[in-house]
């Protein structure tokens, strides 16, 4: 049955590109929409992203490539959305088609700035897709490993077990291991909140802390994590499995973990403009800050790590006066 999905892709960044590598190893006809036509030229002539994972190369006759995002929408039934979250609007903007009856799966690590809603909840208020027909997928799974082939491990969570599953089957090999769930809030607002955490551990490191606080913060952080989930939205979730804690660890030890990266860069001493500009990617965790920070005014709830990475990105206190602070705080 699975077999009879067509399955489209949209975005061309790193996490994108791992994607359609992870897809069409399994299935043919994958459609990739990207916006720039450039990359879609220079991937029909050398079978890679130049850009992004250029160490991947692909099988151009199980692809269809485009830069009409109405096209890939019209021609697929299940539609994984891989941008940075501060931009899905942009890429949304050109989209006519009705994502009325397709099946919306989200591998964003982000949160809709300004909206202060995750990906899936966008979807759901602003285009009336049912959280029935809406799939998030989450880590532990860096794309820099996934170009390696080296074993990883997703989760897929849907209202519907059975539908997790499904989407699941679309992305096992030899090299990537799935979990079905349905926690489709939790697993999805853990996301965004560790890659705040990554910022605070890469500022740490690069202020000089070592191993043993960087355990002290990251244990921390993963209560901080359950207090948020428990009060935003209980549910019997196992907070200790890999969709929470094993992504929230991977992203905060990880050379490849962009926001740790950007953190470690303020903490030596970037300014946070700086530090973003220097990037080529685009850190989550930046932009997830502010909106857990404004979120959690409706809340109340103890997230000393969030307000110390909030007061250090949005009101320029000082990395080492703030950490200096933090420390007090963690048991």
């Amino acid at each position: 049955m699975g077999n009879s999905y067509r399955i489209g892709v949209v975005g061309s960044g790193s996490w994108a590109t791992a994607i359609v590598k992870i897809l069409h190893e399994n299935r043919d006809g994958i459609n990739w929409y990207l916006r720039e036509p450039e990359i879609i030229e220079n991937i029909q002539r050398h079978r890679n992203n130049p850009l992004y994972l250029s160490s991947v190369y692909f099988d151009l006759s199980k692809i269809n490539l485009s830069c009409d995002i109405n096209k890939v929408i019209r021609n697929s039934d299940i539609i994984i959305f891989v941008v940075p979250s501060a931009f899905l609007k942009v890429w949304l903007e050109p989209l006519t088609e009705n994502l009325k009856g397709k099946f919306i799966v989200t591998a964003i690590k982000g949160i809709i700035p300004q909206d202060n809603i995750t990906v899936a909840e966008y979807f759901n208020q602003h285009y009336n897709v049912p959280f029935d027909s809406i799939g998030v997928i989450s880590g532990p799974c860096h794309a820099e490993e996934v170009a390696l082939g080296r074993l990883s491990y997703l989760t897929i969570s849907c209202k519907n077990v059975e539908r997790a599953k499904l989407i699941g089957s679309f992305l096992e090999s030899h090299y990537i291991k799935t979990i079905a769930g349905t926690d489709i809030y939790g697993t999805e607002y853990s996301t965004v909140l560790k890659n705040i955490f990554a910022i605070a551990a890469g500022i740490a490191h690069g202020l000089g802390y070592g191993d043993n606080f960087l355990a002290v913060l990251v244990s921390n952080a993963q209560r901080e994590i359950k207090r948020f989930l428990t009060k935003t939205y209980p549910s019997d979730r196992e907070i200790d499995s890999s969709a929470y804690l094993g992504d929230l660890l991977v992203t905060c030890y990880s050379q490849f973990s962009r926001n740790r990266t950007l953190g470690t860069m303020i903490g030596k001493g970037y300014s946070v403009n700086g530090a973003i500009m220097e990037m080529n990617m685009v850190a989550e965790g930046y932009y997830a800050t502010l909106c857990i920070h404004e979120i959690n005014q409706n809340h109340g709830i103890d997230m000393p790590i969030t307000d110390a990475v909030y007061n250090i990105l949005y009101e320029k206190i000082a990395p080492a006066i703030e950490m200096k602070l933090l420390s007090e705080r963690l048991q």
